[in-house]
């Protein structure tokens, strides 16, 4: 059973008490609102505005049942001020003892919180200060709050400019307390609402362009389509080891053999690795494929549709991320990996065909190189540490190595790389694409080839998918896929700089442990 933590939360623990004591539910069942905040605004103003047109203009008569949480309050003698707000919007209250009753008032002035939901029945008036409100009739308690939420303050600066502050000093707490931190913070709220814009940006473009949305299964009995490590997880009645996906990709791809020419899907992968501003456990992934196309389609697809939700969800193809302004609109910078890594290492890592050669090379630059490493990953390496922070203004890199890409297919006349582009906005990775293998004879030998060059625990390990095999060998049309990072690119559209700020509930530590 619940006990007050402090003095405060006993204080409105008594509250409750008394509630119930003048025979006052304070957790009723039903709700009579008629209006959300923002639509008793709009029905007033209407009001007026219509009898302001009128030849002999009358009195202003809306009535009104609206609810909301309480977020400020004051009481003068017999009046009571309160404003409201819903997930609409914001509204005064306005109470009389004359209007409501002795006996309500009474409740108002002794057992109302900040934080309490109410219900205000009553006509929508304007106040002397000309503050449209309701001029409340009947006042419910919808909700008592037990618990105080995080106190913000405003503060007017000489511009006129609101600044708040005051709730959250330990910002993490934030994270693990979202409904709390959604209660008090407007601007919390609007990050959540921009991202459901962007995914219903991203729906939209890909089903104008004639993709259809499917469902493929979380839980896999074989991972792949990534290099990462999954989680595992135990099917009692079947007796078998399932994985949480770490990628869409090989059912997407199932789905080509199986006729349909263009599909996607949005969803969560899941994948066993390290936290940082741009990984989180779980997270949201876009992926689309399409039959006849290639990389070089992929590309254009995809700028035309970052693009897009940029104007969606901003209004336009100039977005300020992190101090910097960026321009979405197509067409984005074009570049190979060679060249991009040559250009800001000075390594052109082609003269360096093997792996010890390369760990060399970077060894003598004042890099760090895992001996370990093969040669793929070595350039990824340069890749992530020399090239991805520079590439502020959209760019796709491409050609990647064979050897960290097994579901790609080569360069004509290149065996060593292959028809692969990652993208870039912001100094970050937000994508990933190739021009699909589609041999399936190729594809068993490069899911051999990855098992002899990575060991088992090694998390770009691509274990053997027989049935995708399988599905392979009944004809797959060439076809073109990427995956784009949801969460990323809701970042650059809000300007977050943690991917933490656009998760409702991202993954943290148990408190405290170490960051």
């Amino acid at each position: 059973m619940w006990s007050p933590a402090n003095n405060l939360e006993q204080e409105r623990l008594d509250k409750l008490n008394s509630l119930r004591a003048r025979q006052i539910e304070p957790y009723p069942n039903r709700v009579g609102r008629t209006h959300t905040t923002v639509e008793a605004l709009h029905a007033f103003e209407a009001a007026e505005s219509q009898a302001a047109s009128e030849p002999a203009p009358g009195a202003v008569t809306v009535a009104v049942t609206v609810a909301g949480r309480i977020v400020r309050q004051n009481l003068k003698g017999k009046v009571y001020f309160a404003h409201i707000e819903d997930g609409a919007g914001r509204l005064q209250l306005f109470a009389r003892i004359d209007n409501v009753g002795e006996a309500a008032y009474e409740m108002i002035r002794q057992d109302l919180d900040l934080g309490d939901f109410v219900q205000a029945s009553g006509t929508m008036m304007r106040t002397r200060a000309g503050e449209v409100s309701v001029l409340v009739e009947e006042l419910a308690v919808l909700a008592k709050a037990l618990s105080p939420l995080p106190v913000i303050k405003e503060h007017v600066t000489g511009d006129g400019t609101v600044e708040r502050y005051g709730a959250f000093s330990d910002v993490e707490e934030r994270y693990r307390q979202r409904y709390a931190d959604l209660a008090v913070n407007p601007e919390t709220r609007a990050v959540f609402r921009d991202r459901a814009r962007a995914v219903s940006a991203l729906r939209r473009f890909l089903d104008d362009e004639g993709f259809l949305e499917v469902e493929t299964p979380i839980l896999q009995p074989i991972y792949g389509g990534a290099a990462a490590r999954p989680f595992i997880t135990h099917h009692n009645q079947l007796h078998q080891d399932l994985y949480l996906r770490i990628s869409f990709e090989l059912y997407l791809k199932r789905l080509l053999v199986g006729m349909y020419d263009a599909v996607y899907e949005i969803g969560r992968d899941f994948r066993n690795e390290g936290v940082s501003f741009k990984h989180n456990p779980e997270f949201t992934q876009l992926e689309f494929y399409q039959a006849y196309a290639d990389y070089h389609s992929m590309m254009d697809l995809t700028e035309r549709m970052i693009a897009y939700v940029a104007e969606q969800v901003t209004g336009g193809t100039t977005i300020t991320f992190q101090g910097q302004t960026i321009e979405l609109a197509p067409p984005w910078q074009r570049i190979t990996l060679r060249d991009a890594i040559r250009d800001r290492t000075g390594i052109d890592y082609a003269g360096y065909p093997d792996a010890a050669s390369l760990a060399g090379a970077m060894r003598a630059a004042g890099m760090g190189a895992d001996p370990a490493m093969t040669w793929g990953r070595l350039i990824d390496t340069l890749l992530g540490d020399a090239v991805e922070p520079t590439l502020i203004q959209p760019a796709f890199i491409l050609d990647y190595p064979r050897d960290i890409s097994p579901f790609a297919k080569s360069v004509p006349g290149d065996p060593t790389h292959v028809e692969r582009f990652e993208m870039f906005v912001g100094g970050m990775e937000m994508g990933n694409a190739f021009t699909e293998l589609n041999d399936p004879l190729d594809q068993e030998a490069r899911f051999v080839e990855m098992g002899r060059l990575y060991s088992a625990d090694d998390e770009e390990t691509t274990p053997v998918d027989e049935d995708y095999l399988r599905a392979m060998r009944y004809g797959m049309p060439p076809c073109g896929g990427c995956g784009v990072g949801v969460d990323r690119l809701v970042m650059l559209v809000t300007d977050k700089s943690t991917i933490r700020e656009v998760l409702l509930f991202p993954h943290l530590r148990e408190r405290g442990e170490r960051s």
